[in-house]
């Protein structure tokens, strides 16, 4: 379904003697339109707060080798974006919120800059050339899938994950993306496994730091199960704050009872 737009002015192509709407009030040229024509399945309207351009409904211009999104910038689309198999390199003009699927396959992408900040759906971008998952949305409502890359760093990987996680040597069954299942690819995982899970921004000594200042009685809640797990030389990096040893012995032996 096409957008329709009332322009005030219009400009005249000698040439060919058509009438295109001009760049007021869209902002948008004649191709930009007839790309977002072309894949909008809805409607399409430039938000004159954020002068991107939401979508009712679903954007769908997967396989048609386009390079770019044209420099279109999408704001919010209310259904699924599909940009897979494009040969996009970047992400600059994808959509900010998605409220279903956001597939962004089979590119060539280098980062995930740009790409949406909110997700309701799944999130796939397999079978790229990231090396990270930095520009990665930080809550993922539905799966999220990345193997296929070259990733040697989980770096801006969500903090929430309620579908499934998949990336190369490992995955976890929906809902399980939390500190219990990193410590047990720690305990039982692959080198390679291992070696990425201790690149979460999560894992960090530095992390847990900041957490601790901020919220010791939290943080060593959430510390204490898998501090028997954590590599050595992170623990060392770890100190637990004044007044809170016993408490973090007690959470300790919560776990060993199973009550984690």
């Amino acid at each position: 379904m096409q957008h329709i737009l009332e322009f005030e002015k219009f400009v005249l192509n000698e040439e060919t003697s058509k009438i295109y709407p001009s760049q007021a009030p869209s902002g948008l040229t004649p191709e930009q339109e007839d790309f977002l024509n072309s894949y909008t399945e809805g409607t399409w309207s430039v938000n004159q707060t954020t002068g991107r351009v939401d979508i009712r409904g679903n954007f769908n211009f997967g396989g048609q080798i386009k390079g770019s999104f044209l420099r279109v910038f999408l704001g919010n689309v209310t259904g699924y974006c599909n940009c897979s198999v494009n040969k996009l390199q970047y992400l600059e003009g994808a959509p900010q919120e998605v409220g279903g699927d956001f597939n962004c396959s089979h590119n060539d992408l280098l980062s995930l800059k740009g790409g949406p900040k909110i997700v309701d759906g799944n999130f796939e971008c397999i079978y790229n050339e990231l090396q990270s998952l930095e520009g990665a949305p930080q809550e993922v409502d539905g799966d999220f899938w990345c193997y296929g890359n070259k990733l040697r760093s989980l770096a801006g990987a969500p903090k929430k994950i309620n579908g499934e996680f998949r990336s190369d040597g490992f995955q976890f069954n929906p809902g399980k993306w939390d500190m219990n299942s990193w410590a047990e690819i720690l305990k039982s995982g692959s080198q390679w496994a291992k070696k990425l899970i201790l690149t979460l921004p999560y894992l960090q000594p530095d992390w847990w730091k900041l957490e601790l200042k901020r919220d010791p009685g939290k943080t060593v809640h959430l510390l204490a199960p898998w501090w028997k797990d954590m590599p050595e030389d992170m623990k060392s990096q770890i100190k637990i704050p004044s007044g809170y040893e016993n408490e973090f012995d007690l959470f300790s032996g919560f776990d060993e009872l199973g009550l984690f």
